[in-house]
C-alpha cells in the first residue's frame, strides 16, 4: 500500500514531468511489482542488513534529483548524449533517466553486494514492458531508451566507469540522498556497534541538500549538517561518486556546519562570499 509520503512524492514528481517522460512515470507508480521489489528491497536493506533507506522514498528522491539536475544541465544549454551524438531527443534522456532512477535500488531485493548490476537484471523485463507500452511501434528509440537506463543503474555506485552524461546524473542523484531521514529507521532499531556504523552516523548528522543552479556552473550542492561527522558522508560518500560521473565538471559542491564556516570542493565560493 503506497504511504502519504510516498504518494505526495508521485505527486510532486508527475507535476515535475510530461509527455512520454510523464507517461513512462505513470506506469512505473501503478506497477505492482515495481511497488512490491521496492518495498521488499527496504525491508532486506533496513532490517536485514542494517542498512539506511533503499526502498520506495529513496528511489523517489533520486528520481526528483536526477530530473533536477538533468533540466539545470539543459537550462545552461549542455546537450545530454542522445542529443550530442544526434541520436535522440532531451525528451528521450529523459524518459531513460526517469526509469533508472525510479528502479535503480531493486538489486538490494536480493542483496547489498553487486546490487547495481542484479538490479540492472531485475529492471530490464519492467523496462522492456514499459518502453513496449510507451513506444509500441517504435524498436530503436526504445532499445536506446533502455539501454541508457540500463547504463544508469549499473553504473549508480560508481563501481563501473560510465560515459553518458544521462548515467551520471543518476550516479549524484542518487550520492545526494543522504538526509539524515534516510538514517532513521536504522537508528531507531539498534544501537549496538558494527561495523560501517560510521555511514550511518555520517547520514544522521546531514540537515539538508539542497540542488539548484550554481554561481558559475549549472548545478550547485549544498549540504548543512549539524556536527562535523557530516563530512565523512560528503568527502567519502557523495564527493566519490561526483568524481566518477560525467557530469563532475558542471558541479558545484559546498557543504558546512550550521552556524560555521561553509568548505567548497569544487567550483566555487559559498554563494553569499
Amino acid at each position: 500500500m503506497t504511504s502519504p509520503k510516498e504518494r505526495s512524492m508521485n505527486k510532486d514528481l508527475a507535476n515535475r514531468l510530461s509527455g512520454y517522460p510523464l507517461l513512462i512515470f505513470d506506469q512505473l507508480v501503478d506497477d505492482p511489482e515495481i511497488a512490491t521489489l521496492q518495498e521488499y528491497a527496504n525491508t532486506v536493506s533496513i532490517k536485514r542488513l542494517g542498512f539506511n533507506d533503499h526502498g520506495p522514498v529513496h528511489m523517489r528522491t533520486v528520481t526528483r534529483n536526477a530530473i533536477l539536475m538533468l533540466e539545470l544541465l539543459q537550462k545552461a544549454g549542455i546537450p545530454t548524449n542522445l542529443e550530442k551524438e544526434e541520436i535522440g531527443t532531451f525528451e528521450d534522456s529523459l524518459c531513460a533517466v526517469v526509469l533508472a532512477a525510479f528502479l535503480h535500488d531493486l538489486g538490494m531485493s536480493i542483496s547489498r553486494e553487486h546490487h547495481e548490476r542484479s538490479g540492472a537484471d531485475i529492471a530490464l523485463p519492467i523496462m522492456e514492458r514499459v518502453l513496449l507500452a510507451t513506444f509500441p511501434s517504435d524498436i530503436p528509440r526504445r532499445t536506446l531508451i533502455r539501454a541508457l537506463a540500463y547504463e544508469g543503474i549499473i553504473g549508480h555506485m560508481g563501481s563501473q566507469r560510465i560515459h553518458s552524461l544521462e548515467a551520471g546524473v543518476i550516479l549524484v542523484a542518487d550520492g545526494c540522498d543522504m538526509k539524515k531521514g534516510r538514517a532513521r529507521i536504522p537508528m531507531i532499531l539498534t544501537q549496538e556497534s558494527r561495523v560501517g556504523d560510521i555511514h550511518k552516523y555520517s547520514a544522521a548528522a546531514i540537515e539538508d541538500v539542497r540542488i539548484g543552479p550554481g554561481n558559475n556552473l549549472p548545478i550547485r550542492i549544498e549540504v548543512d549538517m549539524s556536527s562535523s561527522v557530516g563530512f565523512f558522508q560528503v568527502e567519502e560518500v557523495l564527493m566519490q561518486k561526483i568524481n566518477m560521473s560525467p557530469i563532475k565538471p558542471y558541479i558545484e559542491l559546498c557543504a558546512g556546519v550550521k552556524g560555521g564556516d561553509i568548505k567548497c570542493y569544487m567550483g566555487g565560493a559559498p554563494a553569499d562570499a
